[in-house]
């Protein structure tokens, strides 16, 4: 199952361990990590990249759950590492990115103080067991998450919350008088152009979204041709989970972006 593991730790040296171990358990097959850096909480809330060097398929934080998560953990003062993740997130919301709930960033916000530090990474693990012995015995505390793919669900309720808009509006303004159709047609106009917008983002998510589950099985698809036959069968299932979700991804994202949406923004009746 694909998860955002986040491991607090008290301070640096703990930390580094942590890595250390975490990547000695994917190149024994225990889990596959797909991306992973290491972060510190600054005293005014905001955080710090203390590890960025990765030979992970996921190379860089533009776009991805992985990305948005780091953001997040910042809280509303991280800002500056808001900033890193790339516009798109910034602008539809990392938090139905990442795909995780308020609950664990909560729950690891109340743990990740000032000073301290965090392994935060990208996993396909089967069980909690050989992270979580490994993470506690050098004093780390386990926050994990399952990858919720919720982002589509969302894209297409705010796509269709700007159309009842626009139908709303333009119902308003067939019963105005003539010197208020120009002024509803304006906000119509500035929702279409919202709308088109969104549309936009939604097809350049469908990419990052296919990019990166393509660099997933290629990394994992690498590492089975060197490794034993037990553990080639994990790492073709983990393959099988990420196609499999990359298709449902896919197949909503595609409803967002439906002929019928792009042609509501084109189309718009102007009243003269």
């Amino acid at each position: 199952m694909e998860r955002l593991l986040v491991v607090v730790f008290d301070n640096e040296k703990k930390a580094y361990e942590g890595s250390r171990a975490l990547n000695e358990l994917d190149r024994e097959g225990n889990i596959a990590i797909h991306a992973e850096t290491i972060i510190q909480k600054n005293a005014d809330g905001t955080i710090a990249i203390k590890k960025t060097e990765s030979e992970f398929p996921l190379r860089t934080l533009t776009g991805s759950a992985f990305g948005s998560l780091i953001g997040l953990l910042g809280g509303p003062a991280g800002v500056a590492v808001g900033a890193m993740v790339g516009t798109t997130a910034g602008v539809i919301g990392d938090a139905y990115v990442a795909g995780v709930n308020i609950d664990f960033l909560k729950d690891v916000s109340a743990r990740l103080t000032a000073g301290k530090l965090a392994l935060v990474a990208n996993i396909n693990e089967e069980w909690v067991t050989p992270v979580d012995s490994t993470m506690e015995a050098l004093g780390g505390v386990v926050f994990r998450s399952a990858k919720a793919y919720v982002e589509a669900q969302q894209r297409a309720r705010e796509i269709a919350e700007i159309k009842a808009e626009i139908a709303q509006l333009k119902a308003e303004q067939k019963q105005v008088r003539d010197e208020r159709k120009a002024n509803i047609q304006a906000k119509i106009d500035s929702l279409n152009a919202k709308l088109q917008a969104k549309v936009e983002q939604v097809k350049q998510r469908a990419k990052e979204i296919k990019d990166e589950a393509d660099a997933k099985v290629r990394a994992l698809q690498q590492k089975a041709a060197n490794s034993r036959q037990e553990t080639k069968a994990a790492i073709e299932k983990q393959i099988s989970e990420i196609q499999q979700q990359l298709e449902v991804a896919e197949v909503e994202l595609r409803k967002a972006t439906a002929e019928e949406l792009r042609k509501a923004a084109a189309q718009l009746e102007k009243v003269s």
